[in-house]
């Protein structure tokens, strides 16, 4: 059996039923606001200068560059947790490498995109994963449809959760990275720098986990656990980030697995010899304290919080149909929290 071409995403199922109803999304950037929850905070001491930054309408790379001309180092030498979205206001914190020499006071930076909000000294660079997750607070304007609708799918969501697809800008724009990944494991292009390189695997091992999740949504097995499920921590259902190794579920559970493998061999086979080795995220994110308000007939306020990794558009996703301005249809980085 061979791989299809990934030109395109599917269209992945939503556990709900759709509401019918539509929104603006980031009409404004402060229609958008993220704030980090870190991982851990800077001890006051340590060769790495950590910053609490505030930016707005400009992405995490972008300001990271600025942040190593600031201080005269070169990019490699400043960390951050996660990108963040660039059409949004964000606070977020970075680190940059600066074991010698005088501490600059970079609360002094002045820039129209992003601010410095405090500064310290700890002993670790910031990482790719350092966070524990991310609290939005989402204004949807030009809310049209059925309010007794969106609000029954509030409530399931906080009830229940939602389906822990990895969000389209994983895949790059109109998915191209699944399909840029796919070539490159089929060995019908060469791709030599290390970070794009990465950024496919990335994408096509997301692609086969997002599968797996609607596969499950599909059969009508949404809230449910199989004969052979592996579990998290939270005693949630998982599915697999594949790599070398066999998957560890058994029975139903690996049945509907490698049946997804089978039919995106050329994906698996190429993660496997790639070096990636197997492992497991959870089916479900479950957003925490998630409130909602009406502050107008067609404007809709949302608030809550979600661990690393886990994607608010798929929150919206499960709620209503939503739409950003035409400036926010570039494609930005791949988000890797």
């Amino acid at each position: 059996m061979t791989d299809p071409q990934y030109t395109t995403l599917p269209q992945w199922p939503n556990a709900y039923p759709a509401s019918g109803a539509s929104a603006t999304l980031k009409f404004l950037n402060e229609d958008f606001i993220v704030t980090e929850l870190p991982l851990q905070l800077p001890a006051g001491e340590g060769e790495h200068i950590w910053l609490d930054i505030e930016k707005n309408g400009a992405n995490t790379a972008f300001v990271a560059q600025q942040l190593a001309d600031a201080a005269g180092v070169t990019e490699r030498d400043v960390g951050y947790a996660g990108l963040k979205d660039r059409h949004a206001i964000t606070r977020q914190w970075f680190s940059i490498y600066l074991p010698k020499g005088e501490t600059p006071d970079l609360t002094q930076l002045v820039h129209p995109e992003f601010k410095v909000l405090s500064q310290s000294r700890h002993v670790k660079k910031l990482r790719p994963g350092d966070l524990l997750g991310n609290r939005f607070r989402i204004v949807l304007r030009d809310v049209a449809g059925d309010r007794d609708a969106i609000e029954a799918n509030l409530k399931a969501v906080a009830a229940a959760g939602v389906p822990n697809y990895f969000g389209a800008q994983r895949f790059g724009f109109d998915g191209g990275n699944v399909e840029q990944g796919r070539a490159m494991l089929a060995r019908e292009i060469r791709v030599r720098n290390p970070k794009k390189k990465g950024i496919y695997l990335s994408a096509v091992r997301s692609f086969v986990f997002n599968e797996v999740l609607a596969l499950r949504i599909q059969q009508g097995l949404w809230g449910q656990t199989l004969p052979g499920d592996v579990m998290d921590e939270a005693g949630r259902p998982t599915g697999p980030l594949w790599g070398r190794g066999r998957v560890s579920t058994t029975d139903q559970a690996q049945a509907l697995e490698n049946g997804v493998a089978e039919r995106n061999a050329t994906l698996c086979n190429g993660m496997e010899h790639a070096g990636l080795d197997q492992d497991r995220r959870a089916l479900v994110a479950c957003p925490q304290g998630l409130a909602w308000e009406w502050p107008q007939a067609d404007q809709l306020v949302l608030s809550f919080a979600l661990p690393a990794g886990n994607y608010a558009t798929s929150v919206l996703n499960e709620i209503l149909r939503t739409t950003e301005p035409e400036r926010h249809t570039e494609s930005e980085p791949v988000v890797l929290e």
